[in-house]
């Protein structure tokens, strides 16, 4: 038997094994899909002009086509509209590689065009309509497919198509982990050149460790900084290499520095909630990190869903008479109002919570591999077609990158919190309202918050929209600060001073709206890691000396950082 009939036995016999049941139209796509078409139906004379339209400037191209091909030209031809698809030269050299590209542009414009203009549709449903449009024109570019991939052909013709042949063994090993391999993963260990600032284990219960950096100076600001991370992804996007590491950084600047790294849930978690994740996660390390450094408070980070649950703890402290336990709040790309969530919205609704319901019934848990397939249909052509056509059809093996071997170290989620997340917050948004979200039977309102927070949000997230983190500045009752970073979700985040990458925005008025906002807001170059620095340092209590993580009798240490349970995959 040849090499490529075993792989065509290998792939049927893994596409034949069980598999979980899974509903056909999840997202209700065929009635919405007929909605759009009699939408379009109903103004006959408005659906003839736009295809009218599109067929002339068909023929416009195809015209342009005919004239270079009679008459060739050494003139270097016009500039495309910047696609990293169709970087490839013969996109634009070849006239009729050209042609098929600015075709597909020209009806991808076009029919995204008339689903935008449909008629009848409410303000969900035309969002829906538009990110599957996309999703579906963005599967259907030629440079998806082998015979209308210039690039594609070359290396198949000069490699006698072991290109494809090695692309579909990628496509197998990818079929039997259940997942696009976005990085070459070898180079990297955690704890040796990925999370590998210096540190101690001091604390461990079922929800997190709790990890505490050795300091970098003599002597350190009194008050600790508590990072409370996703724990829908690993905590050492803060510690990712020596050179990007928020955490050094912090240590670097006089702080004590302690870190939740939370455990990758197990059926033996199935029923914990954001209740548990408040008292037995962020409130827990809070008060341990107090107590080991003898401080009369902590200054708390809540990254994305981290901040989420940090903003109603602060409320949940002060309604207890606790509100002294926290000094400052710091929220990264963190959203409390979900009004304006973006296109996550799209993948929450009854019929997707009945189908992570049932997802999750069985192990207790969501596999990480559904919420990272998620995130990527957000930058579908960056995270999803661009390793296609690079593993799969050019055979290829993606390079080394730390930023996607971190996304690619996912963690799982309890399945009754991941429930009560979306159903209360993003379906309900309940935290917005005052008393409408209840944890640990206390009715959460976030006006009761009056200490001093930072906002920062990322002026290209696609997951915490930056006009969605600032409605965070309409709920809290203390001094605020907001900052708007260059970039999005992670890189918006992380970045250094020293990488002088992108710009970020500030302004000492907040007004309504983000809009407003921004035009009052300076922009300034570089990390907006040095504006937080200033806000931070005169909350930050006297230097004192430096503490040694496990210096603590009641806190030993139990092992070296980061711990065991981030090295669970």
């Amino acid at each position: 038997m040849g090499r490529a009939q075993q792989l065509m036995l290998e792939f049927w016999v893994r596409q034949t094994g069980p598999s979980r049941p899974f509903p056909l139209d999840p997202f209700g796509l065929a009635p919405l899909g007929a909605q759009v078409a009699a939408s379009l139906m109903a103004e006959p004379q408005r659906l003839a002009e736009q295809q009218t339209r599109l067929w002339e400037a068909t023929l416009a191209l195809w015209q342009d086509a005919g004239r270079r091909l009679a008459a060739p030209t050494d003139a270097a031809p016009a500039a495309m509209k910047p696609d990293k698809r169709f970087n490839a030269p013969e996109w634009q050299s070849h006239i009729m590689f050209d042609l098929m590209r600015q075709s597909y542009l020209l009806a991808s414009e076009h029919f995204l065009s008339m689903v935008e203009s449909s008629t009848g549709l409410d303000d969900d449903a035309r969002a829906k309509a538009r990110f599957f449009a996309r999703q579906w024109v963005d599967a259907l570019s030629p440079a998806n497919f082998p015979l209308t991939n210039p690039q594609v052909l070359k290396a198949t013709l000069e490699e006698q198509g072991q290109n494809l042949l090695r692309g579909f063994e990628n496509l197998l090993r990818d079929l039997e982990k259940g997942s696009i391999t976005l990085t070459d993963e070898s180079p990297f260990a955690v704890g040796q050149n990925v999370a590998a600032t210096p540190g101690k284990v001091v604390f461990e219960n079922k929800l997190f460790q709790l990890i505490q950096y050795a300091p970098a100076t003599e002597t350190v600001h009194q008050v600790p900084i508590l990072i409370a991370p996703p724990w829908i992804n690993k905590f050492y996007i803060l510690d990712l290499t020596p050179q990007k590491s928020f955490v050094r950084w912090c240590v670097s600047q006089g702080f004590t520095v302690f870190v939740m790294s939370w455990v990758n849930p197990g059926s033996e978690h199935r029923d914990l909630g954001l209740a548990d994740y408040m008292l037995d996660g962020i409130i827990a390390a809070m008060e341990a990190a107090r107590k080991i450094c003898d401080a009369p408070s902590v200054h708390a980070i809540g990254y994305c869903i981290a901040g989420t649950l940090l903003a109603p703890t602060l409320a949940w402290l002060e309604t207890k008479g606790r509100g002294d336990l926290v000094s400052s709040a710091t929220f990264f790309t963190a959203q409390v109002d979900f009004a304006d969530a973006g296109d996550l919205r799209l993948f929450v609704g009854d019929e997707q919570l009945k189908m992570l319901d049932q997802l999750s019934a069985e192990t207790g848990y969501l596999d990480a591999r559904y919420m990272a397939a998620t995130f990527n249909m957000l930058r579908a052509n960056d995270l999803i077609w661009n390793y296609v056509v690079n593993n799969y059809l050019l055979g290829r093996e993606p390079p080394p990158f730390d930023l996607l071997y971190w996304n690619s170290d996912a963690t799982r989620l309890p399945r009754a919190m991941l429930l009560e997340y979306l159903r209360e917050l993003y379906l309900g948004n309940r935290l917005a309202e005052p008393g409408g979200l209840c944890l640990a039977g206390v009715p959460i309102d976030l006006a009761s918050v009056e200490i001093p927070a930072y906002i920062q949000a990322g002026r290209e997230d696609h997951i915490a929209p930056p006009q969605s983190v600032y409605k965070l500045t309409r709920h809290f009752s203390g001094p605020l600060r907001f900052v708007l970073a260059g970039s999005g979700h992670i890189a918006g985040v992380v970045n250094p001073p020293h990488a002088r990458k992108y710009q970020h925005w500030v302004s000492e008025q907040l007004p309504d709206t983000l809009e407003e906002f921004s035009t009052l807001a300076e922009e300034r170059p570089g990390s907006w890691w040095p504006d937080w620095l200033a806000w931070l340092t005169p909350q930050a209590g006297p230097m004192v000396p430096a503490r040694a993580p496990g210096a603590h009798p009641e806190f030993p240490a139990l092992e070296d950082a980061p711990g065991r349970y981030v090295k669970m995959r």
